[in-house]
């Protein structure tokens, strides 16, 4: 089996979300391929639908329904035990693909030798194959044969997990797989995978469809999503010492975890969840500050947080209910802003 595509489902029958993912799924040009569909116990009719899917297709489509609700992370677990595939690839239950995705990241994959291969994909917020804002995933400077500069920038950017394609290896050789019942699953292990690399191959096209809606996970804001990307950024500081690259890749990793862990999560906290709660904000802090006591001395946090925040987060460190206040005012200050130019 050349490849296997595992798909992490939980209640995505609504608007033909699943639909649009597993058309594009059934209808790659590969022929050597499997699908390998895990509902994470939908209460909508996404296990019917895949059900359906599998009788249609049961030469390559199968469907397994997890007993209990694991999150994506534990669903793609699942799906990982039973796949036969010398590639490994994922994708999201409400995105879609080209037909000739799955082809060209294999064919790129086996005349180089690559270990592992993505692509670039493009945020649409219609069903359609019409490309829409397009993101570059990686860059040709992070491809080729792996050197340490490399993977310090694949640390620093990795790219989307999605939208790359994994020789069998990378995954199977180690004991490690994905964090369990938390969103943001793939922030948690994707160094690990791609340290294990030793040759990476870029093509520079959107051939993935990221499907922006108000139910995705990037677009909700709850203090549960902030406490999962926290634990996703403990998870890879966990790997990174368990695999023995923290202190060769320190300040990347020490990057990483401050952006993860604490930047995007108090900021968004703070705008996105109504009911905020100084102790959640203070306790973010206090663990900032213990885990990497000198994170704001890392030349990455000069020039990947933004000045405005970083003078916050100066506020945070010395005063949790002084940011907290401060923040308050400034919100409501740029609303009534926003308000008069109305």
């Amino acid at each position: 089996m050349k490849l296997s595509v595992i798909v992490p489902v939980y209640n995505m029958a609504a608007q033909d979300k699943l639909i649009w993912c597993l058309d594009s799924l059934v209808n790659q040009t590969i022929t050597d391929y499997e699908i390998i569909a895990v509902d994470d116990c939908s209460t909508d009719d996404s296990l019917s639908i895949l059900r359906r899917y599998e009788q249609k297709y049961s030469d390559k489509f199968h469907v397994i329904a997890s007993p209990v609700n694991k999150k994506q992370g534990g669903a793609k677990n699942l799906g990982l035990e039973s796949a036969k595939g010398d590639w490994i690839g994922f994708i999201d239950s409400d995105d879609w693909v080209t037909p000739d995705f799955y082809e060209r990241l294999l064919a790129r994959g086996e005349e180089t030798g690559a270990d592992m291969v993505g692509c670039d994909y493009h945020l649409t917020h219609e069903h359609s194959m019409e490309i829409g804002q397009i993101v570059h995933n990686n860059t040709p400077l992070q491809a080729g044969i792996l050197t340490k500069e490399k993977y310090r920038s694949l640390i620093l950017d990795s790219g989307s997990l999605v939208v790359k394609i994994y020789r069998r290896h990378i995954i199977y050789d180690y004991p490690n797989r994905f964090p369990e019942h938390i969103f943001y699953e793939d922030n948690a292990i994707s160094n690990s995978w791609m340290l294990r690399a030793k040759r990476f191959e870029y093509l520079e096209e959107p051939l993935y469809y990221y499907y922006q809606h108000d139910t995705s996970t990037v677009h909700t804001i709850t203090r549960k999503r902030c406490e999962d990307r926290m634990e996703a950024a403990r998870v890879m500081v966990r790997e990174a010492k368990q695999f023995g690259f923290f202190e060769e890749y320190y300040p990347e990793i020490e990057s990483s975890f401050t952006t993860l862990f604490y930047v995007n999560t108090l900021f968004s906290y703070m705008v996105g969840v109504k009911k905020k709660e100084y102790g959640f904000v203070k306790a973010l802090g206090r663990e900032m500050r213990e885990t990497f006591p000198n994170f704001r001395e890392n030349p990455y946090y000069q020039e990947r947080v933004h000045a405005e925040e970083r003078k916050l987060i100066e506020m945070h460190m010395k005063s949790t209910l002084y940011f907290m206040l401060y923040y308050k005012v400034l919100r409501a200050y740029r609303n009534f802003r926003k308000r008069m130019k109305k």
